[in-house]
C-alpha cells in the first residue's frame, strides 16, 4: 500500500475489521508486484510470463454482447450477465505452457475486496466449466496467445468489476496494471435457469428486460388515456447513473446479488423523502424552480441530472417515480413492468376502510375525511424468487418508490408477493397489508350527530381497486390484471382472502357499535357526459324509487377540482335541489357545468370529482355516490419528412392546435426517442387561442429498427399533452 493510501483508511469500529464495502466507485490500490520476501538482486520480472494485452470482445457485434443480450447499451465496456459464459483473449510475451506457466484471473469489486464476501475473485484456469460457478477455461491456443471461456457465479454481485491478470515468480506475484478498459460490468441475467430472476419466457423477457420504451395508463376508471414513457435504459452513462443509486443507498456489495435487497433499497432511493433520492415529489400544482411532472417524456433526463448533481430532481408525481424505477430494474437486467390501479385506496391508518365524513348537508367534511381515492396509482412489479418465503410467493413482487406511507422507518414500499396480496397472506415481508388495502378497501360514509356519536350513512365495497392494467406483451395493448391481486368481487375466494388478512393482522373496524341500516328501496345514480377540456357538459343525476310510496328527496350536488390523488382542491360547483320521487317511477335531473366556472381553477389531470348526497325526508336517511371525471385533452402530432436511415439526417415536426379560448403562455415542448434522438426542448412565449404551432427538429437516428418518439407540451394552464409516433429507421 502506498503511503497516502494507508494515512485515509477510514476510522474502524470494534466490532468489524474492515469498514463497510458499499460504494461500487471506489476503488483499492493493487500492488503490480507483490513480493514474498526480499528480492534478489538478479530478479528480472522479464525472465517471466508478461502480459502483452487483454482482448474483451466488448463490441456490441462481438461474441458476448451478442449472446448476454446487452449489446443495445451505449457503453463502450464489456457488459455480461450473471451464470453464463463470456470470452476474453490474453496476449503473452511468449506461448503459455500450462505446464510450467502459473497464472490466474482476478475480479474485484469496491474498496476493501475481500474472498468471503464475493468483492474479491480469483479464478484459476480449469478443464470444465461447471454452470453458475466462478471458473475459466482456455478454448483456443495460437502462438503467444490464449483464449478463455470464463463463467460468472450465478448469486454474484450486480456492479463493476476490475480485471487482473496475475503470474506467479518464485519471488512474487505479478499483476497486469490497473486498466479502466478492461472492466467488466455483470448484471442480473433472466435467461439463466440458476439466477433468481430467471423468466422463461422470450417474448417476457424481450418486453420486460430488453423494451426501453413503455406505456403509462392513467386518466381515470370510466375515461382510460395512456402515454408512452421511454425508459431508455441502453442510453450513455444510464447503467453507471443506476449502479450510482445502490452507492447512495449505501447498499453493502455483498448484499448487490440479491434481488429482494436492491428493491427494497431502490424503493427509497427512488424518491428524496429521507434520503436526497432521486426524485422530489410534488403534488399541489405548483412547481417553482422545477419541471412539472407531466413534462417528463421519459427516465434519461431524470437520471443523468440526478447522476451529475447529486440533488433531487424536481418534480415527480406517481407514473415518474413509477418509470425511472422500471428503468433502473430493467438496466441491471430483473424483470420488471409499470402497472396502474385505478381507483386506489391511499389508506392513512391501514384499517382496510376509507373513511369519508359527511356533514349535516351532505358535504364531505375535508377536516375529518384524511383518507384518499387517488383516481390512479402506479407502481412497479418485479420478477424474482422468494427464497425467505414459504414456497409459491415467487414471482412477480410489487415495488413502489413513490413516497406515501413509511416502512421501518423510511418512505419505501416492497417486495411484496403479489400472490400473497390475492390470497391475504399479509403477513410475509415487506410491506403486504399497505398494497393489500390500496386493491381491497371499503369506503365508508360516516355522520357526525350532534352528541357526537358516529352514523354509517352508506358503505361502498366495489370502489377500491375496480381495474389493475399493464402494458401487453410485445404489443401496446392495455392487459387486464386485476385478478393477479383479487378474486372476483363479491365470490367467495374474496371475503375468505379478506378475512385471511383481517386474521394476520390487517385492522378492520367492525361496524356493529354504529347502527346501519340503509335506504334500500330508492337507488341513486350519477352520470356525467364525456367532455373535452374547454367545453360546457353536463351531470345527470337519476333517482329511482321501488317502493309504493311518495317520497321527497333534498338533494345536492357538490363539484370538485382534485389532484389525481383524491385530494381536494376547491369546490366550484354547488347544486341543491328537492326532487319529487313517485312510487315505482325514475326521475332524471340534468346540471350543466360550463367552462368558465372550471376552467380557471383547472389542475394538471384536469379531473374532476362530483359526489351526490339525497337525504329522503320522510326517513331521514341518506344516499350517497361519488365519481371522479377526466377531461379529454387535446394530442400532439408527429410527423417525419423524408428517408429514415441510421447514421443520416431525418426531420421530425411537431404540430399543436391551442383549443382553449385563451392564449397559452411560456410553453415548453419537449421531444425524445431511444435511440433516434436526445431529448430536445423548445420553449414559445406564446400560442393565440385556436392558433397551430409546428416545431421542426433534426437529428441522426443511431438504431435502426422499430423506434418510437414521444413529445409533451407543458404550460401552466395546460398539462398532460402527449403525441407519439412509431417508425421504422433502414439500415444505412
Amino acid at each position: 500500500m502506498s503511503e497516502s493510501a494507508s494515512t485515509n483508511k477510514p476510522p474502524l469500529n470494534g466490532r468489524r475489521a474492515l469498514p463497510s464495502n458499499n460504494s461500487n466507485a471506489e476503488e483499492n490500490e493493487v500492488p503490480e508486484m507483490d513480493a514474498f520476501g526480499m528480492i534478489p538482486r538478479g530478479f528480472n520480472p522479464k525472465d517471466y510470463l508478461q502480459v502483452v494485452s487483454i482482448h474483451m470482445f466488448k463490441e456490441p457485434h462481438e461474441i458476448n454482447k451478442q449472446q448476454h443480450h446487452t449489446d443495445k447499451y451505449y457503453n463502450p465496456k464489456l457488459i455480461v450477465r450473471r451464470g453464463q459464459p463470456f470470452q476474453i483473449q490474453i496476449d503473452f510475451s511468449r506461448p503459455y505452457e500450462p505446464k510450467k506457466d502459473q497464472i490466474w484471473l482476478e475480479y474485484l469489486i469496491g474498496r476493501y475486496p475481500q474472498p468471503n464476501k464475493g468483492t474479491y475473485i480469483p479464478i484459476l484456469i480449469g478443464d470444465v466449466l461447471k454452470p453458475g460457478v466462478w471458473g475459466a477455461k482456455i478454448t483456443h491456443k495460437e502462438n503467444n496467445s490464449i483464449r478463455l471461456s470464463i463463467m460468472s457465479s450465478a448469486t454474484c454481485i450486480i456492479g463493476k468489476f476490475r480485471l487482473y491478470v496475475a503470474v506467479w515468480t518464485p519471488f512474487g506475484i505479478i499483476r497486469t496494471h490497473r486498466d479502466p478498459a478492461t472492466d467488466t460490468y455483470i448484471l442480473f441475467n433472466p435467461w439463466c435457469q440458476q439466477d433468481a430472476v430467471y423468466l422463461d419466457d422470450e417474448k417476457e423477457r424481450e418486453e420486460y428486460v430488453l423494451n426501453d420504451v413503455g406505456i403509462v395508463f392513467h386518466g381515470d376508471i370510466n375515461e382510460i388515456k395512456l402515454r408512452s414513457w421511454s425508459y431508455g435504459q441502453f442510453e450513455e452513462d444510464i447503467l453507471d447513473a443506476c449502479l450510482f443509486l445502490m452507492d447512495k443507498a449505501e447498499l453493502e456489495l455483498s448484499g448487490r446479488g440479491n434481488p429482494i435487497k436492491i428493491c427494497r433499497v431502490a424503493s427509497a432511493v427512488i424518491n428524496s423523502k429521507d434520503d436526497n433520492g432521486v426524485l422530489a415529489g410534488s403534488w399541489d400544482n405548483l412547481y417553482a424552480y422545477g419541471v412539472a411532472p407531466s413534462a417528463w417524456t421519459g427516465s434519461v433526463d431524470i437520471l443523468l441530472e440526478y447522476y451529475s448533481s447529486k440533488q433531487p430532481v424536481r418534480y415527480g408525481q406517481c407514473w415518474v417515480f413509477a418509470g425511472v424505477f422500471n428503468t433502473f430494474l430493467r438496466c441491471l437486467g430483473i424483470p420488471a413492468r409499470l402497472i396502474t390501479n385505478y381507483s386506489s385506496a391511499h389508506d392513512n391508518n391501514a384499517n382496510l376502510q376509507l373513511d369519508f365524513f359527511v356533514d349535516d348537508e351532505g358535504q364531505v367534511d375535508n377536516k375529518l375525511t384524511k383518507d384518499t381515492v387517488w383516481n390512479y396509482h402506479c407502481w412497479n412489479e418485479a420478477w424474482m424468487t422468494r427464497p425467505d418465503l414459504p414456497v409459491g410467493f415467487g414471482g412477480w413482487q410489487a415495488v413502489d418508490g413513490t413516497p406515501q406511507e413509511t416502512s421501518d422507518g423510511m418512505y419505501r414500499c416492497g417486495p411484496a408477493s403479489v400472490q400473497a396480496i390475492k390470497h391475504g397472506h399479509v403477513c410475509f415481508q415487506f410491506d403486504a397489508p399497505f398494497v393489500f388495502a390500496e386493491v381491497n378497501s371499503d369506503i365508508v360514509y360516516s355522520r357526525r350527530e350532534k352528541n357526537g356519536s358516529q352514523v354509517i350513512v352508506n358503505i361502498d365495497t366495489t370502489h377500491i381497486g375496480k381495474l389493475i392494467v399493464t402494458k401487453g406483451v410485445g404489443s401496446d395493448e392495455m392487459v387486464e390484471i386485476t385478478e393477479n391481486y383479487k378474486f372476483q368481487e363479491g365470490s367467495e375466494e374474496e371475503r375468505l382472502a379478506l378475512e385471511t388478512a383481517v386474521m394476520y393482522g390487517v385492522k378492520k373496524q367492525t361496524t356493529q357499535d354504529t347502527t346501519y341500516q340503509p335506504q334500500k328501496d330508492v337507488e341513486l345514480e350519477l352520470q356525467v357526459q364525456k367532455a373535452v377540456l374547454g367545453s360546457d357538459f353536463k351531470v345527470t343525476i337519476m333517482l329511482r324509487n321501488n317502493s309504493r310510496n311518495s317520497y321527497t328527496a333534498t338533494t345536492y350536488l357538490s363539484g370538485n377540482i382534485v389532484f389525481y390523488t383524491g385530494v381536494t382542491k376547491s369546490e366550484f360547483k354547488k347544486h341543491s335541489f328537492s326532487a319529487k320521487l313517485q312510487p315505482l317511477s325514475s326521475a332524471a335531473f340534468d346540471v350543466m357545468i360550463t367552462s368558465r366556472e372550471y376552467l380557471s381553477e383547472l389542475l394538471d389531470q384536469a379531473s374532476f370529482h362530483f359526489f351526490v348526497t339525497a337525504r329522503i325526508n320522510e326517513t331521514g336517511k341518506i344516499l350517497a355516490m361519488q365519481k371522479a371525471v377526466v377531461l379529454e385533452i387535446p394530442s400532439l402530432r408527429i410527423k417525419t419528412k423524408g428517408e429514415m436511415v441510421a447514421g443520416r439526417e431525418m426531420t421530425v415536426t411537431v404540430e399543436f392546435t391551442n383549443p382553449l379560448k385563451q392564449a397559452l403562455e411560456n410553453v415548453t415542448l419537449r421531444l425524445e426517442g431511444p435511440g433516434v434522438l436526445r431529448t430536445t426542448k423548445k420553449e414559445f412565449r406564446q400560442i393565440p387561442a385556436q392558433s397551430t404551432l409546428i416545431w421542426e427538429v433534426k437529428c441522426f437516428p443511431k438504431r435502426p429498427g422499430f423506434q418510437k418518439l414521444i413529445a409533451s407540451l407543458n404550460c401552466d394552464a395546460l398539462r398532460h399533452v402527449y403525441g407519439e409516433l412509431s417508425i421504422l429507421i433502414q439500415k444505412p
